[in-house]
């Protein structure tokens, strides 16, 4: 006869705390790319085991997918955010100079993890490679639909080509990133930002 009472298994909370344990693998993929970190480096990190991290999150590139999402949607992402300036300078101004503070910013390893990782992705991780750089992308068609915007509202140049521009804010981005990762300052990155805003086209 039952007793009404469930398996003690059944609905028994995980052992341990799923975005913390999330945060600590963002960290070491963020150092050591996807390819140089190990299992037993995400393992130690996390504070879990192997079947737990199968369990909690599928393989290593689920993982790492997993990693980059919670990356872009941290408190200090900045570059969809950017987007909503009312102005294509704001934009921009707001963009580089998040990128300038957050990129070399001490609390976390510098750089940008989304640019490192598709950087040194080996031939085995080309779904990940590919899942990067299609991120990439996905940002610049954002910010050049911004710019659009922002050219049939008068506020850019009619003859501006926002498929170049939103590219090459892109590559200073990346650019910014890999200086970044090299040992540049908040406030080296800050006069590239600024080099960058004094050749903005503005009305």
């Amino acid at each position: 006869m039952s007793t009404g009472t469930c398996p003690p298994s059944v609905g028994r909370p995980r052992a341990f705390d799923m975005e913390k344990a999330l945060e600590k693998a963002l960290e070491v993929f963020w150092k050591k790319g996807y390819d140089g970190a190990s299992l037993s480096d995400l393992t130690e990190a996390m504070g879990i085991n192997k079947p737990s991290l199968y369990a909690a999150f599928g393989n290593k590139e689920q993982l790492f997918l997993k990693a980059i999402e919670l990356y872009e949607n941290r408190p200090c992402a900045f570059f969809y955010p950017a987007l909503q300036q009312p102005t294509a300078y704001l934009v921009v101004e707001h963009m580089l100079f998040g990128a300038a503070t957050s990129m070399a910013d001490t609390s976390h390893p510098h750089g940008c993890v989304v640019v490192q990782g598709a950087l040194s992705c080996s031939e085995a991780a080309a779904t990940v490679k590919a899942a990067l750089i299609a991120r990439r992308r996905d940002g610049e068609l954002a910010l050049r639909a911004r710019l659009e915007q922002a050219r049939e509202q008068g506020d850019l140049p009619a003859d501006v080509d926002t498929t170049i521009l939103a590219r090459y804010l892109g590559t200073v981005l990346q650019g910014m990133a890999i200086q970044a990762t090299n040992g540049a300052t908040p406030e080296e990155l800050k006069q590239v930002a600024q080099l960058t805003l004094d050749n903005f086209p503005r009305r």
